[in-house]
Formats: structure tokens, sequence, C-alpha cells
């Protein structure tokens, strides 16, 4: 009895390592996009603005980051996708202060939409 306890508590511990090291891994391979004139421009870190993504979504691992002007902002953006949920989480933070702007859930035919008009409004900047 003991000793099936002790290796259940091996098992949950070993699972529990895999998953933050995935987690950990998956977090450093996304690069925040954006213009070296808006990066001079922000003043909280990157890693400031993960902080308050990760903590916004616990278990969510970042596909994509943005730091962009929005509605006169500087943000950091982030998409984040959350392990048994459909669509994203799309988590703004703002990129003077720290605090959360805008935390929504898109799904899967919003972000296709979104995509769709990102791509239109690209398009129309380039001649």
């Amino acid at each position: 009895m003991q000793t099936r306890m002790i290796l259940r508590t091996i098992a949950a511990a070993a699972v529990a390592f895999t998953l933050a090291a995935g987690t950990a891994h998956a977090q450093a391979v996304v690069k925040t996009t954006g213009s070296a004139k808006l990066k001079a421009a922000a003043k909280i870190s990157d890693d400031s603005a993960r902080a308050v993504a990760m903590a916004t979504v616990p278990g969510g691992v970042i596909q994509s980051a943005e730091l962009e002007r929005e509605h006169g902002k500087l943000i950091y953006s982030f998409d984040m996708k959350v392990a048994g949920k459909s669509g994203i989480e799309e988590v703004n933070v703002d990129a003077i202060n720290g605090k959360l702007v805008a935390h929504e859930h898109e799904t899967p035919k919003a972000e296709r939409k979104e995509a769709a008009m990102e791509k239109r409004a690209a398009a129309k900047r380039t001649p």
C-alpha cells in the first residue's frame, strides 16, 4: 500500500515536471514582433508583459506576441492557446504601465475573420 502511494507520488511529480518543462520551452520559442521605434517607446519589458499575460490566462501557451499601437495605445498583444479549448485567448497589456488592457476569447471563426482583415490591410499598405 505504501509503495503504491510512493509510486503514484513519483508518477504525479514526473507528469507535473514534464508539463512544466513543455510549457517553459513553448514560451521561450515565441519572440515579440514590433519595430525598434515601438520597442524604444515601451516602458515595461517584454518579460513583464508576458508575466501579466500568463497570470491572466493560467495554463496558456503564447503562440504569438506583438508590440503595436492600437487605438492610440502602445500595447503588447499576446495570442494564447489553452489546451482543450478551441480558439485563442487574446491578452493586451499596456506597454507603458504594465496593466491589463483587454482579455478576449476568440473563436476559430473570429480568428479567421481577423486574419483575413489583417491580410487585406497589409495588402493595401504594400504598393
